[in-house]
C-alpha cells in the first residue's frame, strides 16, 4: 500500500508479514537482515544442514546474481530481496515447472498489492522475469527469478523426487533511478504509479508473495483443481510472440551457441518452451533466455 507519510524505506515490518501468512507452511521461519552476499546461499546452505523451510529476505543484496549470472543492481531497501526454500514431495518431472509457478505467484502478488493488470501490464517471459508495461507503453524488468534444485535418486520403485528447492526473488519495488546501462530496461513498481513520489511499503508485497507461492505449492502436492493448461493468459511470450533465444549451453536439441530467432510455438508436456526457428525447425528451449529480436 503507498506510504502515508515519510518512513525509513529500510524498517522492514517482519512482524506484519508473519501475521499475515500465518496459515502457511511459511509462518514461524521467516528471517530479515540489513545486508547479506546473496539470500540464496543462505538457503543453500540452510538446506545443506537439513532445513527444508525458510525464508529470507534482505534490504540489500551485495552479491545477487540474475540468471545466466547477470549482475543483479541492489539498492538498500528499494528492492524486495527474497529466497524461500520448499521441499514440495514432487517428482523432479514437476519441479521443472517451478520457475513459471513462482513466476504466476509473483505475478499474481503485484497484481493484487501494486493495481497492475495480469499480462496486459505485468507480464511473465518465460520462464523467470517479470516485465512491466508502464506509462510510457514499453515493457521493462521489474523482476526476476532464480531457483537451484536438488534431487534425491530415483530408485529401482521409485522415480527421482525433489530434494529441496531455493527459490531466489527480486523485486524493484521502489527503484526511481537505475544505472545507465540498466535505466532502458529495467523499471520499479513505484516508477509506473499514477503518484510515484510516494514509495511503496514492502512488507504487503512480501506476504501476498508468500500466499499466493504457498497456493501454488499446495496446487503441485494436492487434489486442488490444476491450472488450466492454458498458460498464455499469464504470459504474452509463449505462443505466437517474435524472439531471439540466447542459448547458453548448447545441447543437440538446441545446437545453436549463438542463439537463433523464431516465433514461440507453446510448451511441450515437460514445460520447455518450443520455438519454431527462422531456419524452419522447431526448438525446445532448455536453457539460455529470452529477448525481442
Amino acid at each position: 500500500m503507498p506510504a502515508t507519510g515519510p518512513f525509513d524505506l529500510r524498517a522492514f515490518d517482519l512482524r506484519a508479514v508473519e501475521h499475515a501468512i500465518a496459515n502457511t507452511e511459511f509462518a514461524g521461519h521467516l528471517q530479515h537482515f540489513a545486508t547479506v552476499a546473496s539470500t540464496n546461499d543462505l538457503a543453500l546452505d540452510a538446506a545443506k544442514a537439513g532445513a527444508r523451510h525458510g525464508v529470507w529476505i534482505a534490504d540489500e543484496q551485495t552479491a545477487g546474481r540474475g540468471r545466466g549470472n547477470h549482475a543483479w543492481h541492489s539498492a538498500p531497501g528499494d528492492g524486495l530481496y527474497m529466497t524461500a526454500l520448499v521441499a514440495p514431495p514432487i517428482p523432479v518431472q514437476s519441479a521443472l515447472g517451478l520457475s513459471f509457478t513462482t513466476a504466476i505467484a509473483v505475478q499474481s502478488a503485484i497484481a493484487s498489492v501494486a493495481g497492475f493488470s495480469i499480462r496486459d501490464q505485468i507480464d511473465i517471459r518465460w520462464p523467470n522475469d517479470l516485465l512491466l508495461t508502464g506509462k510510457e507503453g514499453i515493457a521493462r524488468k521489474c523482476g526476476g527469478i532464480l531457483i537451484d534444485t536438488v534431487s534425491n535418486h530415483a530408485t529401482s520403485s521409485a522415480p527421482a523426487t525433489l530434494r529441496y528447492a531455493v527459490i531466489g526473488i527480486g523485486i524493484n519495488v521502489n527503484h526511481v533511478i537505475f544505472p545507465p546501462e540498466l535505466d532502458p530496461i529495467a523499471t520499479s513498481l513505484r516508477r509506473e504509479q499514477p503518484n510515484p513520489s510516494q514509495p511503496l511499503r514492502r512488507e504487503p508485497l512480501t506476504a501476498a508473495i508468500l500466499l499466493a507461492l504457498d497456493d501454488e505449492i499446495r496446487r503441485l502436492t494436492s487434489n486442488l483443481e490444476p491450472r488450466t493448461s492454458d498458460l498464455t493468459q499469464f504470459s504474452s511470450w509463449i505462443s505466437g510472440k517474435r524472439v531471439r533465444v540466447e542459448a547458453r549451453d548448447p545441447t543437440p536439441n538446441d545446437p545453436a551457441p549463438g542463439g537463433y530467432t523464431g516465433t514461440t510455438a507453446g510448451l511441450d508436456p515437460s514445460g520447455f518452451l518450443l520455438v519454431h526457428g527462422d531456419d524452419g525447425q522447431f526448438h525446445t528451449v532448455l536453457s539460455g533466455g529470452l529477448r525481442e529480436p
